[in-house]
């Protein structure tokens, strides 16, 4: 079977409906049966600006984006002076106004006026030029133009599909120029979602009842897809008037009983550590998502980072207890958010999954999460009723650490919550000897966590490609691009090893170390930020230096070949 792996990017102005080509591009190679990963880019401005959307379209799993494109669609001129460098050799330009050998001029605008249309609606001639230059069958087109627009009405859907069959007309005359066609494929269903739509969907499997956020990008498509399912998925989605008011309500909900979780990105979750530590003197279990973007302050809103490791680990005052997740991929955002509200139940405590900008807003196809794996698990839950002659209490001094929860409204259960340090039975105490023993009861919940950290498959994950002569080390998002890095590396007769360390916070220090003694020298570490966090974490728990450090912090995401690159110059020294 024939081996496809390109690229398409669609650019134009904000308001030109430029990720919506993009999805529907994607969407259409999807139904074709091919792999698709894609990503965007857009700037921090109410009205106006430079969006871009670059897919990637393959026969085998697709990871990441990459640098080059074979289609560049310019919705407008500006696309041209920002992205034909980026063109491969046997690429082709999809524009109005470009006129080359590898340009096929579609006269987009007059086509919509043409028909009726507003000009905004030439980006779906675009969408039928590239689906007629790929050779995609029609029917597919015309069925994903119905889903699309199906909403707005059968006059909408009627006009998009006429205007997708004019630009198909001038696509299809180039059909074979890049060198394939996209033949249907056969292949199982597969979904279409960003990281974001993932995560939601996990906390959805995982029973979640009720939802706090305060908008923030890039997490505010959690709450919107949420409360675009509120009634069918049977939960409550608040949005109230601060992230200090979501985490608040958050952990009075939880406090109830509910199952909660909220989002927010680094700016939110700087005003919601106060609360964290709430949560943490009394024990209340809840799921926050913090979504990175760069910093300080508001940094660059819509571009991605992961500048807040060492932030969300250490954040709040004093001393305490928590999980910290970094999902890498879709499939991972889904289980790992279901996963996570049993942790926090389990241990009473609270669980941060920490995502990005750009693992949340990027598309992926993943074949269909597989509910059977999903099992709740509430911990020491007190069921109806206190059964126990004895006087129930909510901080009852465990081997673990971990007491029975109550809910108010427990009959024969009195539960009594103070954000002050306090007694066994809730009272709030200074007694010195009491704080030790509240304090040291609440920390054996951590080496228990430790070891069920250090117990899990999925803490840590690795990835051989070939003989293994050097190994790169990262967390999070960047494993898409890495793992297209391994594919890179091995065409060119390098073998490499990929550790990602998915269990941040407790550090699972044995099994890292385990796993290290068995891969090669050097040790390459990517990351999204200046100081290397993760290697930091490498340092204080393994007291390991890594031989070469590759950092990005300019709010963009890895290119395969960037860490291809760096770690071809490794291996060379």
């Amino acid at each position: 079977m024939e081996h496809i792996d390109f690229a398409f990017l669609v650019g134009g102005e904000a308001g030109a409906g430029v990720m919506l080509t993009g999805r529907i591009i994607s969407k259409i190679a999807m139904r074709s049966g091919y792999e698709v990963f894609a990503t965007n880019e857009y700037p921090s401005l109410i009205r106006g600006g430079h969006n871009w959307f670059l897919g990637r379209v393959g026969t085998e799993k697709v990871y990441s984006q990459k640098k080059e494109v074979e289609i560049l669609v310019a919705l407008d001129e500006l696309t041209l002076k920002k992205h034909e460098h980026r063109l491969s050799s046997n690429g082709i330009i999809i524009s109005e106004v470009k006129k080359a050998e590898n340009a096929l001029t579609v006269p987009m605008t007059e086509i919509a006026r043409n028909l009726g249309a507003p000009p905004v609606a030439r980006n779906m001639v675009a969408v039928g030029a590239v689906t007629g230059l790929l050779g995609i069958d029609i029917k597919v087109v015309e069925e994903v133009i119905a889903d699309t627009f199906q909403p707005r009405g059968k006059q909408t859907v009627e006009i998009n599909k006429k205007l997708a069959k004019e630009g198909y007309s001038y696509g299809e005359a180039a059909k074979g120029s890049l060198g394939f066609i996209l033949k249907k494929r056969q292949s199982g269903k597969k979904l279409f979602l960003t990281g974001n739509d993932a995560t939601a969907l996990g906390a959805l499997a995982a029973g979640m009842r009720i939802y706090f956020a305060y908008p923030m990008t890039p997490a505010s498509p959690i709450l919107h897809y949420l409360a675009a399912v509120e009634d069918e998925a049977g939960i409550v989605v608040i949005q109230p008037e601060s992230e200090i008011a979501a985490i608040n309500m958050a952990t009075g909900a939880a406090y109830a009983g509910a199952r909660c979780m909220v989002a927010t990105s680094g700016g939110g979750f700087a005003l919601m550590t106060e609360a964290l530590g709430q949560l943490a003197m009394t024990e209340t279990p809840l799921v926050i998502v913090e979504v990175q973007r760069p910093g300080p302050s508001t940094g660059l809103p819509t571009h991605t980072g992961q500048g807040d490791l060492r932030f969300v680990m250490h954040a709040s005052q004093g001393e305490f207890p928590r999980f910290v997740i970094a999902p890498g991929d879709h499939e991972e955002s889904f289980y790992l958010t279901a996963e996570a509200f049993n942790l926090a139940e389990r241990y009473q405590t609270p669980v941060i999954i920490l995502s990005d900008k750009y693992l949340a807003e990027s598309y992926k196809t993943v074949d269909p999460f597989d509910q059977q794996k999903i099992t709740i698990d509430r911990g020491k839950i007190v069921e109806n009723k206190w059964k126990s002659n004895e006087p129930y209490k909510r901080f009852l001094i465990t081997s673990d650490g971990v007491s029975p929860r109550a809910f108010p409204g427990t009959e024969n259960a009195i539960v009594r919550v103070t954000t002050g340090e306090h007694t066994e039975e809730g009272y709030g105490t200074d007694n010195p000897q009491q704080v030790i023993k509240m304090f040291n009861k609440r920390m054996r919940k951590l080496e228990e966590m430790r070891k069920e950290v250090e117990a899990r498959e999925d803490a840590v994950k690795t990835f051989i490609a070939g003989n293994p002569t050097a190994t790169i080390i990262t967390w999070g998002s960047v494993k898409g691009p890495a793992l297209e890095a391994q594919k890179t590396l091995q065409m060119k007769g390098y073998g490499t090893a990929l550790l990602q360390i998915v269990f941040l916070e407790p550090f699972p220090k044995n099994k890292v170390s385990e796993i290290l003694r068995k891969l090669p020298r050097p040790y390459i570490l990517a990351e999204n930020n200046a100081t290397g966090q993760l290697g930091s974490l490498l340092r204080e728990h393994l007291c390991l230096d890594v031989d070469e450090k590759l950092l990005k912090y300019n709010g963009r995401p890895f290119y395969p070949e960037e860490i291809a690159e760096k770690v071809e110059e490794a291996v060379r020294r």
